[in-house]
């Protein structure tokens, strides 16, 4: 075979591949030309090989040279072909219907126990009471000393409080450790030290016990404690506050009964337990009793001139109620799944 025959061969062969390369639109039809040209069996580029041992041998040197450049320029017009579908398919994968609805924005909302605290600030607010905070770290004064509650009591037993590794206590004692607070009405507390009456306050905050959790327990809880001092306070007016707390924040159109039973707090005489009745049984709240005459003491009120009365309330034990919920320990596990509810 002559050697410009065979040239001539190899660049109709190149043309027409790179012209089939450029006009295949899917992956399947450039599938096609491929083996068409490139095919180890029956390929375009394979059947012209065959000539290249026909012609001369003084001029193999070029023709296969020629053929060379030829597979080259084949090869790469395929891979170029390839490289085109797969960025075109790229960028209409990322494209968007403009005519499709938008997505809404999903949304997240609060944590049912904030919604029950957001809600009780709300209602006590309304009833003319302050929402105050304090430190959640505190010193046995405020925690227990303060509050009528002795060295000898067992409410300091370090197997029921979480004590610090550390001590500096109220006014710089060394001797008085830090433990995270017990109760909230270390907040009261700080408040009437600095505060001349009257006071009527609401604080609510995290509180902490080395309770073993289970389906009523949690070493970390939150509590809203109130407290009222003033000129002639009396019990009428504690069960007043309460049951207009309660009727406000589960009654509606349902009518809501607040009823006491005596019971015993070092920081109030006396002292009752509170239990609401709500959709036909009885709930117990939470304790409260008038302000003990050593507390008034303790924090400089006189109280032969001032009485007052104080509560404590579980807020999750509300919010379990309020929602039908049967165990604390979903409130702190974090399930998306059971959270996204409220």
């Amino acid at each position: 075979m002559a050697l410009d025959d065979f040239l001539a061969s190899l660049d109709s062969l190149a043309d027409e591949a790179q012209k089939a390369f450029v006009t295949a639109g899917t992956a399947d039809a450039l599938e096609e030309v491929r083996i068409a040209f490139l095919g180890a069996k029956g390929g375009q580029l394979k059947e012209v090989q065959k000539g290249l041992g026909k012609v001369d041998k003084a001029d193999k040197p070029a023709a296969g040279k020629r053929f060379n450049e030829v597979k080259t320029l084949v090869e790469a017009a395929f891979e170029k072909a390839q490289e085109q579908l797969e960025s075109g398919a790229a960028a209409n994968q990322d494209a968007f219907d403009v005519t499709l609805p938008g997505r809404a924005v999903r949304i997240g909302h609060l944590h049912p126990i904030t919604q029950t605290i957001r809600e009780m600030k709300d209602i006590m607010g309304r009833l003319g009471f302050t929402a105050v905070e304090g430190p959640e770290i505190e010193d046995d004064w405020h925690n227990f000393e303060s509050l009528n509650i002795p060295l000898s009591h067992p409410a300091r037993d370090p197997l029921d409080n979480f004590y610090l590794a550390c001590a500096s206590g109220a006014n710089g004692e060394a001797d008085s450790p830090l433990l995270l607070r017990s109760q909230t009405s270390t907040v009261q507390i700080r408040v009437m030290e600095s505060t001349p009456p009257p006071v009527r306050i609401i604080s609510l905050g995290r509180v902490y016990r080395p309770d073993t959790a289970d389906a009523t327990h949690y070493p970390m809880f939150h509590q809203i404690e109130g407290l009222l001092v003033d000129r002639g306070v009396t019990m009428a007016d504690l069960k007043s506050v309460l049951r207009l707390f309660c009727q406000s924040y589960f009654g509606g159109h349902e009518e809501v009964h607040v009823r006491f039973r005596p019971s015993f707090f070092p920081f109030t005489e006396p002292s009752v337990e509170v239990d609401m009745n709500w959709q036909g049984g009885w709930m117990e709240m939470g304790g409260a009793g008038m302000v003990d005459p050593n507390v008034l003491r303790a924090v400089g009120y006189d109280p032969e001139e001032v009485t007052g009365f104080a509560f404590g309330l579980g807020v999750e034990r509300i919010c379990m109620r309020q929602h039908g919920i049967t165990d604390i320990r979903a409130l702190y596990q974090n399930d998306v799944r059971f959270l996204e509810q409220f």
